[in-house]
């Protein structure tokens, strides 16, 4: 069965073997509104989700003094009624202050031969691959992309970036940042036996996966 995720991944075989094998202008242009540098290239185009490793508060919350004014047993009442919100405050103020995956929200992804752009209203994402900030990449499913970097701020961020184009975005950024990940150099970006399951279902798949290892007569990786 060929499926929606097998056309994107056969698509992303296409592509890194044009790359590595310098055949990308025979690729027909496409379309994007995020701004790319001169000289640069599109490469795919499509929806994605980012979601970001952060906690929601600082573990911080406003406490309720708790003065009551009557008889006793109202007073009492009053108090052990404040302790209980004061209680139910401090505990959901502790749990938001531990890191969790927090959905950002839908946007579109621009892949290109330099890096990629997530466009969002308030959580844009942009990354160089050959950027000096990374941290750590991986692909954390076949539809997810994951990279701790240290962004403009000096601030440490991990982000997690879902999209049928994820093996794509992965294989780029190890190309040109992590030329020595396992993944890369076991060619575990792609499922097992993902050429073999191409050729079953009458697609041959390019071997970008050793490609990308193996390069093309010493060709040097690109440069910006």
């Amino acid at each position: 069965m060929w499926s929606v995720l097998d056309e994107h991944l056969w698509h992303s075989c296409d592509i890194l073997a044009d790359l590595v094998e310098g055949r990308l202008d025979r690729r027909p242009p496409i379309a994007t509104t995020a701004r790319i540098q001169r000289g640069d290239r599109v490469l795919a185009v499509g929806p994605a989700q980012r979601a970001s490793w952060r906690a929601l508060g600082d573990g911080s919350y406003v406490q309720e003094s708790g003065f009551v004014v009557g008889r006793p047993a109202f007073v009492l009442a009053g108090v052990a009624a404040t302790a209980i919100a004061n209680s139910a405050r401090r505990n959901r103020a502790a749990r938001d202050a531990q890191p969790r995956w927090v959905l950002d929200g839908p946007g579109e992804v621009t892949i290109s031969v330099y890096g990629m752009y997530f466009a969002h209203p308030t959580s844009p994402l942009g990354l160089y691959w050959d950027s000096d900030g990374w941290r750590a990449i991986d692909l954390v499913a076949p539809d997810a992309f994951q990279a701790s970097f240290v962004d403009t701020r000096g601030q440490h961020v991990t982000v997690r970036v879902h999209s049928p184009w994820a093996s794509l975005m992965f294989a780029l950024a190890a190309r040109s940042s992590f030329p020595a990940h396992p993944r890369l150099l076991g060619r575990s970006w792609l499922p097992p036996e993902f050429e073999e399951h191409c050729a079953r279902a009458g697609r041959p798949c390019r071997p970008a996966a050793r490609l990308l290892v193996d390069g093309v007569d010493g060709q040097d990786r690109p440069q910006r």
